[in-house]
């Protein structure tokens, strides 16, 4: 492999770009119009304008991609995250083409992009699953009938996608069918399908999922899991690794299963399989696997030492995977995904020029990021301005390390994600590793609607708690 194209935009173009470099691959960028100054332009050996700043005219143009593959003579694509990197349709059309495609297989992406035939496949290898439909639904009379088998609370699920969209948590029976119609028009707007899978919801929960890689020799590898339970709307907001809410016991049958579903399938490539884990029970269950690179990867990164992005683009040219299964984590690394949004405002986006950018740095500070100061945030894609990572000895020494890069980070002229995060790590709950999957929510308070002093979101919380978000009521 001698050349790719970086079929993507922003942080991961940049990361793709740099691990491309390091193993003397050249790189091939595009970009839209709305990005002509975006660092991925011009950081890439070669960069091709794809179309205006629409997504869809540009970004998500499969022919147009193909065609400046084959025109600059690439090789591969790698996809990132995100657009196409998890649609089976492209990867076969990079097949036909003979260009390869720095992924899994496309029936991979497809049998475990459709939640229901994941569950079946996961469910024959006998790793637990979540109670939930055996099929998606279109039909609202149908999906009513099947949540009343699975009981209430339901969770509402697009077959196709993920992100938080086309997802809905009904609490029961009465406005499934409104919570149901939401869903499916979010996930055809988001993902072109609108069916919807239905699972039991399970309040309290963490998220937990593992790292897997496999190779066209027939390996496959576990780099141990990430926990994920910091979100907002089923979207991560930060990530740690190791997870500190299960034992050596409980992470070892984790990291097993998710290994057995990966070799189950014959997987080739970067993969993370997901679980629910409920601590009150010690149970985890299986709920999807994600056939990209992930946001999150490099807290894994941190802890293990692997380069995943690099790993990616040497299996792609065939060779064999270089590392075994991840023994003990080194350390421990939490990841801040810095967003131009405003955290007090409904994490209302935030675009406009960076007039202050200044990232901290120092020992176990890594920064990912696309953005420069002077840099002009775009209205037209996700909020993403960077990732912030910090490592230490263990969880204490990481997050000190993290609210002092945090306190040193400089950021003016859009609102970031910077002062939330704050407040995340400063909270009791958060320090003390009780949060779950809905504690932004229901805990800190934080995002829904202002309260009169601005500094909660909850204006019942404001009136009960002193010390939700960490600010004084």
């Amino acid at each position: 492999m001698k050349r790719i194209l970086v079929a993507n935009r922003g942080e991961i173009a940049v990361r793709v770009i740099r691990a491309a470099r390091a193993l003397g691959v050249e790189s091939v960028a595009v970009y839209s119009q709305a990005d002509a100054a975006s660092m991925h332009a011009w950081l890439a050996d070669r960069a091709v304008r794809i179309g205006p700043a629409a997504a869809a005219e540009s970004y998500l143009r499969t022919d147009r991609l193909l065609h400046v593959a084959r025109a600059t003579g690439c090789d591969a694509i790698h996809p990132g995250y995100g657009f196409l990197s998890e649609n089976a349709d492209f990867a076969e059309q990079c097949e036909r083409e003979g260009i390869g495609f720095i992924g899994p297989a496309a029936e991979h992406i497809r049998v475990m992009g459709d939640k229901a035939a994941a569950r079946s496949r996961v469910e024959a290898l006998g790793v637990p699953l979540v109670p939930g439909s055996e099929r998606a639904y279109t039909d609202v009379d149908e999906a009513a009938a099947a949540a009343e088998g699975i009981g209430f609370p339901a969770l509402l699920k697009a077959r196709a996608g993920g992100g938080g969209r086309g997802m809905r948590v009904a609490e029961r029976a009465e406005g499934f069918r409104d919570l149901f119609g939401q869903a499916r028009s979010e996930a055809q707007s988001a993902f072109g399908d609108g069916a919807i899978y239905l699972e039991r919801y399970l309040p309290r929960i963490r998220h937990l999922e593992v790292q897997v890689f496999g190779d066209r020799h027939g390996n496959v590898r576990h780099l141990a899991e990430r926990d994920c339970s910091v979100q907002r709307r089923h979207q991560k907001l930060l990530e740690e690794a190791p997870s500190s809410a299960i034992d050596a016991d409980r992470r070892a049958r984790l990291c097993e299963a998710a290994r057995t579903i990966a070799g189950g399938i014959g997987y080739v490539g970067a993969g993370t399989v997901e679980f629910i884990y409920e601590p009150d029970s010690g149970e985890f269950f299986f709920i999807e696997m994600n056939t990209r690179i992930q946001v999150e990867h490099p807290v894994t990164e941190m802890v293990t030492g692997h380069d995943l992005v690099a790993e990616q683009i040497r299996v792609a040219g065939g060779e064999p995977l270089s590392f075994d299964d991840a023994g003990a984590p080194d350390g421990h690394a939490v990841e801040f995904r810095i967003n131009a949004e405003d955290a007090d405002n409904g994490f209302m986006p935030s675009p406009g020029p960076l007039r202050r950018w200044r990232p901290p740095e120092g020992e176990g500070i890594r920064f990912d990021s696309h953005v420069y100061q002077g840099y002009v945030v775009p209205p037209h894609y996700d909020s993403l301005l960077g990732k912030l990572i910090v490592h230490g000895r263990d969880r204490t020494e990481a997050l000190a390390r993290g609210d002092a890069a945090l306190a040193a980070f400089e950021a003016r002229g859009v609102s970031t994600t910077i002062p939330f995060h704050r407040r995340v790590i400063a909270h009791p709950d958060f320090v003390g590793d009780r949060v779950h999957t809905r504690w932004v929510e229901t805990e800190l308070g934080c995002g829904e609607r202002r309260c009169p002093d601005r500094s909660i979101s909850s204006t019942s919380r404001c009136a009960t708690r002193t010390s939700a978000c960490g600010r004084r009521a």
